[in-house]
């Protein structure tokens, strides 16, 4: 009965903790970063978009700290960089929300090697290498967690952009290869996949009225997704309350993929 009454809402609070959202500060990953703030954490965003100073505001209102860094991910050693920059700037990475990505769309005939490789530099070796460097730092703390965001195409396969699949695919793996390494470990590696978000990623889709109605009668919500209802998740997957959850996938889609 202890291990019940024990339990409180306190396991959801993220105060002092500091995290490393890849990304951090353009999109998806803006969600990402004002929720965890929310719930009390410092961000410390590496990013290729300028630094947004009126959304540092937004995260230092919650009463956290906002850190930006301009990093290409794609660059040799840039992950090791972010990495002991925000060790020395926070004094710990107890999160890391590897969020960066790019979706290029191009007809199969002409999807040629230069965006094939641009993908998987971004959407999956940052995102290896991230988790690497972010990995050793968290297993001398003997705590941390790893938060991949996938996708709905982590399941499926999609027209026009073979690399989105191909490293969304990759991803979901990843997360399951340093779930089994980092376990021992107390680090928790899980994945988000979120379903259709109005995003620039998305933007194809959304502005085709056919395409975006045949998206909304496959979900079983009725609705493309709000990007509020991602920002309870990441909070979930980097806070105490979900300390046996690990390798999991959690997809957020309004039910897309049951159909």
């Amino acid at each position: 009965m202890k291990q019940i009454t024990d339990f409180n809402m306190n396991y959801f609070s993220l105060k002092g903790k500091n995290a490393i959202v890849t990304g951090g500060n353009t999109g998806l990953g803006q969600a990402f970063s004002l929720a965890l703030a929310k719930a009390g954490a410092n961000i410390f965003m590496p990013s290729v978009m300028p630094d947004d100073p009126e959304f540092n505001k937004l995260i230092e209102a919650e009463g956290g700290k906002a850190y930006y860094m301009e990093a290409d991910l794609t660059k040799d050693g840039m992950a090791k960089v972010v990495t002991d920059t925000a060790l020395e700037k926070m004094g710990s990475i107890d999160i890391l929300v590897n969020c960066a990505g790019i979706c290029p769309c191009e007809e199969w005939e002409n999807f040629g090697r230069d965006l094939w490789d641009k993908g998987t530099a971004i959407n999956l070796t940052a995102a290896f290498e991230m988790t690497t460097e972010c990995g050793k730092v968290m297993k001398e703390q003997r705590s941390g967690k790893i938060i991949n965001i996938c996708s709905l195409f982590s399941f499926l396969g999609c027209q026009l952009s073979p690399v989105y699949v191909a490293t969304k695919h990759g991803i979901a793996g990843l997360t399951k290869a340093y779930c089994d390494e980092l376990g021992q470990y107390n680090i928790q590696v899980n994945g988000i996949a979120p379903g259709y978000f109005k995003t620039k990623a998305a933007e194809y889709s959304a502005n085709d009225p056919v395409r975006s109605q045949r998206i909304v009668d496959h979900t079983p919500a009725n609705r493309w997704g709000e990007v509020h209802d991602l920002m309870g998740t990441v909070v979930f997957l980097a806070s105490e309350a979900s300390q046996f959850v690990n390798g999991h996938i959690l997809a957020v889609d309004g039910g897309y993929l049951v159909r």
